[in-house]
């Protein structure tokens, strides 16, 4: 009854949001290629299934889900015996699912909209013996397709939202029959296990198996290299760098403001520079007009290398954060401060040893962001003001910063591991 409830809403809702998501894909282009995809038809460069061999069809909806499964994908593309099929839901994530992982995976193709008659078609052509779902995402037609097809489907790096949580305690009587096919839940976190259990998934089926985005291979730059990547970016060899990493709308405005004050104290004997990264590239034009208002030289990393000094980088291009991030000698992560309350993922910036700050906003990483602090990893800083005190406290003492970067380097080796009890699951599954 649950899925056809679903299925009758999902139409009526569909013709009433495509206005807004058709205009979006044309904001953001690229979408297309492969457009029939969204449909549920498969790349006609897809082989037939072939004797001996699983296929794993992996969904991961966006860059930063994409660049969690790196090790996942390596792990499984080394067993001869088993091939993926990949699927993502944006432009951005399709373009660097075809660069980074072509090579590695049967086919690379968008997902289709999970409606009846899409979803069952694409199944009907990739016929997997094993289905995985990244983090947030839990489709109830591609879960009933797994299911009455004998399929297991497993949720790795599956995580619970605050917002997402409550959503679901309000139709809670409905979740079994939407999500009751999941075979095996692999939880980040206990308390997002917790919120499982609490939702009617059996205990039995729900595992903690940690982050794999601690587990991503950090790619650490040589100095030489890092000179090069100031140089383009306009930034002098011994400048102090303030990093706004994946920001949202209304926390360019606050970092900007926070690096316009710390630049006029006095206890900060360096000169600093700013270096922005909007969350999505294609704010590139909002996030230009925030900095051109500051009267401050600046210059967009989409353009190419920077010909003179500036003072302000806006790092709107893909895929560089972690490249970007190792010139920083303070971070702060977006999506944190009020009014947003996810949060980005702080692990990287963690890992690469940088001083780290966020705002209250973290639900999507409250564990991680709880042991960074309790390990003195982290600041939390509550508002926009409390963000310009600490940033000029942090630049003005050194010896605090390497600490923070410090703690963040050993929290980082510590909670390395679920990588290898990620794929044990998936391995057992395969064998049943």
């Amino acid at each position: 009854m649950a899925l056809w409830i679903y299925r009758l809403v999902f139409l009526p809702v569909m013709l009433v949001l495509a206005p807004y998501y058709l205009w979006r894909m044309r904001r953001r282009g690229g979408y297309s290629d492969g457009f029939g995809q969204r449909f549920g038809a498969v790349p006609s460069s897809l082989p037939p299934k072939s004797a001996g061999r699983q296929r794993i069809w992996l969904q991961a909806v966006s860059v930063g889900e994409l660049l969690a499964i790196g090790p996942l994908l390596d792990a499984l593309h080394a067993q001869a015996d088993r091939e993926i099929y990949l699927t993502t839901t944006t432009s951005t994530g399709y373009r660097l699912a075809k660069e980074r992982y072509g090579a590695k995976v049967a086919g690379v193709a968008y997902f289709p909209m999970d409606f009846w008659c899409f979803s069952a078609r694409a199944w009907r052509h990739v016929q997997p013996d094993l289905a995985v779902l990244t983090e947030g995402e839990r489709w109830p037609e591609h879960i009933h397709q797994a299911a009455r097809r004998g399929v297991p489907i497993v949720a790795i790096n599956a995580r619970l939202s605050d917002r997402s949580f409550a959503r679901m305690q309000w139709v809670r009587g409905l979740v079994p029959g939407l999500m009751g096919g999941i075979t095996r839940l692999l939880a980040v976190a206990e308390e997002d296990a917790e919120r499982f259990r609490q939702l009617g998934f059996a205990s039995d089926r729900v595992t903690v198996t940690g982050n794999l985005k601690v587990d991503n291979a950090i790619a650490e730059i040589d100095d030489e290299a890092k000179q090069a990547l100031r140089r383009e970016l306009g930034f002098g060899p011994n400048d102090l760098v303030l990093l706004g990493s994946s920001l949202w709308p209304g926390e360019e405005e606050a970092v900007v403001a926070a690096w316009e004050r710390a630049r006029r104290d006095s206890r900060i004997d360096r000169t600093l520079r700013l270096l922005l990264v909007p969350r999505h590239a294609e704010r590139s034009a909002a996030v230009e007009a925030i900095v051109a208002a500051t009267g401050a030289s600046y210059h967009l990393r989409s353009r190419g290398a920077a010909r003179a000094p500036i003072e302000i980088a806006v790092g709107d291009t893909t895929g560089e954060l972690q490249r970007l991030t190792q010139l920083a000698d303070l971070v702060f992560v977006g999506k944190s401060l009020p009014p947003h309350t996810e949060g980005q993922t702080p692990v990287e910036a963690a890992g690469l040893g940088r001083a780290l700050m966020f705002g209250p906003g973290m639900a999507s990483f409250r564990p991680i962001a709880q042991d960074l602090r309790q390990q003195g990893a982290a600041v939390r800083v509550e508002s926009a003001a409390e963000l310009s005190d600490m940033t000029v406290a942090l630049l003005a003492d050194e010896s605090r910063r390497n600490a923070l970067g410090a703690a963040g380097r050993a929290w980082h080796r510590s909670n390395r591991g679920a990588l290898a009890r990620t794929v044990e699951v998936i391995s057992v599954l395969l064998a049943d």
